[in-house]
This record gives C-alpha cells, sequence and structure tokens, in this order.
C-alpha cells in the first residue's frame, strides 16, 4: 500500500471525518491523529507496536485501522 493510494474511510468505525478537525482529513474518532500518520508510518516499515506505542493507541485498532485501508483502496491512485 502506498501513499498515493485513496482510500475510502467512510465506512471505518474507528474513522470520522469532520471539516472543523485537521481540515476535513480522516483522523482517528475522538482524536485529531490523522490515519494517514498510521497508514505512512507502516508503510515506512514501522511495526504495529510500535506505531501504537507513539501514537498511545491500542495495537488492535492500529491493525483494524490498517487492515481497512488495505481492503478500502480507491479503484484508481491519486
Amino acid at each position: 500500500m502506498t501513499t498515493k493510494e485513496k482510500i475510502d474511510w467512510s465506512e471505518c468505525p474507528l474513522v470520522e471525518i469532520k471539516p472543523e478537525v485537521q481540515s476535513g482529513a480522516p483522523v482517528l474518532r475522538g482524536t485529531r491523529l490523522p490515519v494517514s500518520a498510521i497508514v505512512d508510518n507502516f508503510d515506512y516499515g514501522v511495526s504495529t507496536a510500535e506505531i501504537a506505542e507513539q501514537f498511545e493507541f491500542a495495537q488492535d485498532s492500529v491493525e483494524t485501522i490498517l487492515a481497512y485501508a488495505k481492503s478500502h483502496r480507491v479503484a484508481h491512485p491519486v
């Protein structure tokens, strides 16, 4: 998965998109953490355990975000 691929986050229960939070970028629900930070870190080789520790978020939630991202890529990369 590359960061240039577009992901449809609209059905992920762990993600919310609000215009007033991070300029409408998809973030972890109840936080200001862009989900792209999780995906980008994983793409750069950071383990799910390290990502969870770095962002103080449950490892199973990090894994859920990554699995969702992998399965919900939009057909055409941007």
